[in-house]
């Protein structure tokens, strides 16, 4: 699968990233997003050879899929930047992740797909998360540790599949730590689907049951202002996988 360009103007470029494409990488032999789109940017402009000015304002992990905007020039870099310092650059997603029996037991069934929960009013997760560049691992660690940083999500529960023991979590990050939705939902013990690195036994036995591969979670809203003109801008996608797909 290939990125997708959902908006574009002189300013800026709104891409849908798939699954398992690096941002940027340093192997030769694996295309990521930005050569992938600075390639697009030559072609289109007519200047093969000539490398086009393209900044990175957010990054998605690599197994993640979902949108992310890049500025065309030095202006809008210095913008979005400033937006992103601000919290002003809204990022939501969803992710399919276990619940365990004690959550199960926490739920009032309305029918037998879907299922309101205590957290549907919605949750914040506040956790102090520390990074070991070593395993390329992040863990919740005391406040007082030395190097941690404060890592904050809002999250509520869209639906619940009770019969496989999963839910749908819509997840809005207000920071932007090193793993932190797969981290902070893993130890609020809502690990998600296709997570080698932070699921535990059951979310990995529901996984190869439903044959989920890559981290179920997508960015599938972002929301900023235009850094020209001060528009709102809002777009959204479908996430690829049907296991993060909200049923109706």
């Amino acid at each position: 699968m290939v990125p997708k360009i959902i908006f574009e103007d002189q300013h800026i470029l709104v891409v849908y990233k798939p699954e398992g494409m690096a941002v940027e990488t340093a192997k030769i032999t694996e295309t990521d997003l930005i050569s992938y789109l600075k390639n697009y940017l030559s072609e289109k402009q007519g200047q093969t050879g000539k490398v086009p000015y393209l900044s990175m304002i957010h990054r998605l992990d690599q197994p993640v899929e979902g949108l992310l905007v890049f500025a065309k020039t030095p202006f809008a870099a210095k913008e979005l930047s400033r937006q992103v310092q601000n919290n002003q650059i809204k990022k939501r997603y969803l992710a399919a992740v276990s619940i365990d029996r004690e959550a199960n037991e926490k739920l009032v069934c309305n029918d037998a797909k879907n299922t309101k929960t205590e957290e549907n009013a919605g949750q914040l997760l506040e956790d102090y998360l520390l990074k070991d560049g070593k395993t390329n691992t992040s863990k919740v660690v005391a406040k007082e540790t030395k190097g941690a940083k404060k890592a904050v999500l809002f999250y509520k529960l869209a639906s619940v599949r009770k019969q496989d023991g999963i839910a749908v979590a819509e997840i809005e990050l207000i920071t932007g730590r090193h793993h932190q939705i797969r981290v902070q939902m893993a130890h609020a013990g809502m690990p998600l689907l296709g997570d080698l690195k932070y699921g535990d036994e059951a979310s990995l036995e529901k996984s190869k049951r439903l044959q989920v591969k890559q981290v179920a979670l997508c960015a599938y809203q972002l929301e900023f202002f235009h850094p020209k003109t001060g528009k709102p801008l809002l777009f959204q996608v479908e996430p690829g996988k049907e296991i993060i797909k909200i049923e109706k």
